[in-house]
């Protein structure tokens, strides 16, 4: 492992429980105003995610990228903790792509349906779910 002064600790969880637990050199994610980059002793920070990927270079295999589906939520870091919590994580290994285009798909049909019927909440409804699902679809990739 590496020298503890120089890793931050990586936790992602969800309301079903620990999606992500690690040690890391370098996380980066995608907050509301703009992407973030923690390594250890950054300065403590709170920050509301986006709907992206957050990317975790870890310790104990530095050519090795972890990347993370994060469906918005919000990140604290303290004493070298990063804490991220949200509605719904996968990472990219545990993301079944079919159930993903399948998503992604159908919020595009709903997009179709409600623009035509002038239904702003479906629409605003299934366009957040169209980012959910190309998110998880470029995610995947990462495996």
């Amino acid at each position: 492992m590496a020298d503890q002064n120089h890793v931050v600790m990586v936790n992602i969880v969800t309301p079903d429980g620990v999606v992500y637990d690690h040690h890391a050199n370098l996380l980066v994610a995608s907050a509301i105003d703009g992407d973030v980059g923690i390594m250890a002793s950054h300065e403590p920070l709170i920050a509301p995610l986006k709907i992206a990927e957050v990317r975790v270079k870890r310790t104990d295999n530095p050519h090795h990228e972890d990347a993370i589906a994060v469906n918005g939520g919000f990140l604290e870091f303290s004493n070298d903790l990063v804490s991220i919590v949200a509605n719904s994580a996968e990472r990219a290994r545990d993301i079944d792509l079919r159930r993903a285009e399948y998503a992604k798909q159908k919020a595009e049909s709903t997009i179709k349906t409600a623009e035509e019927k002038h239904n702003v909440d479906d629409l605003a409804r299934a366009q957040v779910s169209l980012r959910k699902a190309v998110n998880r679809i470029n995610v995947s990739s990462h495996k």
